[in-house]
């Protein structure tokens, strides 16, 4: 049940440049025809009424260890996302050793919201052409659509043309994620379902039912839902402070669950900075806690932030909003990758 399964049809392959494509304009939604994907549709119900069924069990039956287990479980999981997929991969705001990629692309294994390489395509399309028809879950065709109902459809023609213009040799070229591509069902049977099932009913000798609701459906579905409430929420409700322009905006309720990720404008506007918020260290903001410990440590290193002076002077004026994906996308401007604060930098990496 990857939140992007509805995405599994291949993109379209017509030899079709960027600048002959119409604009895109946000907000913008133009007429189209829906086509349920029925798997999907059954597999998201199942999912939801299990995620119900899990927190009813976790108020009756189920052992306070698997409780504590499954929590545990849905902040890692969403350190796989937060740190791994987004941060890391599709907006390359930090640079990873080894050790680090290899625990992120488990942790993100456990969130399963399809492989990475997907969800970074799928990411920085959005960056790209946030809430028009390019974008995958564009929220300008409402809340149910922007939060699932985009799940539950065929991908708009827009988003597999525009789609395959999206460059992914970064991510393509990545060994770990390569690995986590090429052996994505057996990895995810074992890491997502089979896991974190067994070990409380080996362990402190929970039921199978229980387990199963609790530990990894309720858990899994939680986090699915957690982050799509930054497709959609972080799109309605909040404040704008750096471009009024756009949809996105800064909400803290969705910061609170999504470890950090619910400072939608300034993230809109900057997305290479590695705390998504200007704020950065603060208790709403574990995820750039998470990336600052491993830079501490030596495993993350190359940090981007943007400074004071360049977040005051967005601030004062009005643009026309940001459609980058992240760092090193051909339209960021010069001055900013040179501006940039990079933090914990490696002499010996060439690949600057």
């Amino acid at each position: 049940m990857p939140p992007n399964s509805a995405n599994s049809e291949p993109l379209l392959h017509d030899e079709v440049k960027e600048e002959q494509l119409e604009k895109l304009v946000a907000p913008q939604a133009g007429p189209r025809k829906f086509q349920i994907v029925y798997p999907n549709l059954i597999t998201f119900g199942y999912g939801h009424i299990s995620l119900l069924y899990g927190a009813y069990l976790m108020f009756t039956f189920a052992k306070w260890q698997t409780i504590v287990f499954a929590h545990v479980m849905i902040i890692l999981s969403g350190f796989g996302i937060t740190a791994g997929a987004h941060r890391l991969w599709a907006h390359r705001t930090y640079k990873a050793k080894m050790p680090l990629q290899i625990l992120l692309m488990l942790l993100n294994t456990l969130a399963f919201q399809n492989t990475a390489m997907d969800w970074v395509r799928d990411h920085r399309l959005h960056h790209k052409y946030s809430d028009t028809d390019a974008d995958p879950h564009n929220a300008t065709r409402g809340f149910f659509y922007s939060h699932v109902g985009w799940l539950l459809v065929r991908k708009h023609k827009e988003v597999k043309r525009r789609g395959k213009l999206i460059d992914l040799s970064d991510i393509e070229n990545n060994p770990v994620l390569s690995f986590q591509k090429k052996y994505a069902i057996p990895l995810v049977s074992l890491v997502t379902f089979v896991m974190p099932t067994v070990i409380p009913m080996y362990f402190w000798g929970e039921t199978l039912n229980n387990a199963w609701h609790v530990a990894t459906l309720y858990r899994y579905v939680f986090v699915l839902n957690v982050t799509f409430l930054v497709n959609s929420a972080a799109h309605y409700w909040g404040c704008k402070p750096y471009e009024k322009s756009i949809l996105p905006s800064q909400n803290h309720f969705v910061s609170l669950f999504a470890l950090g990720e619910g400072f939608h404008n300034y993230h809109h506007v900057f997305p290479w900075d590695y705390r998504t918020a200007e704020l950065g260290n603060n208790t709403l903001n574990p995820t750039t806690k998470f990336i600052d410990f491993f830079a501490w440590i030596g495993w993350a290193y190359d940090l981007k932030a943007v400074p004071d002076d360049m977040i005051n002077n967005r601030k004062s004026r009005t643009g026309d909003g940001s459609s980058l994906w992240g760092w090193g996308d051909k339209d960021q401007p010069k001055e900013e990758m040179n501006a940039a604060i990079i933090k914990y930098p490696d002499e010996n990496d060439k690949d600057k």
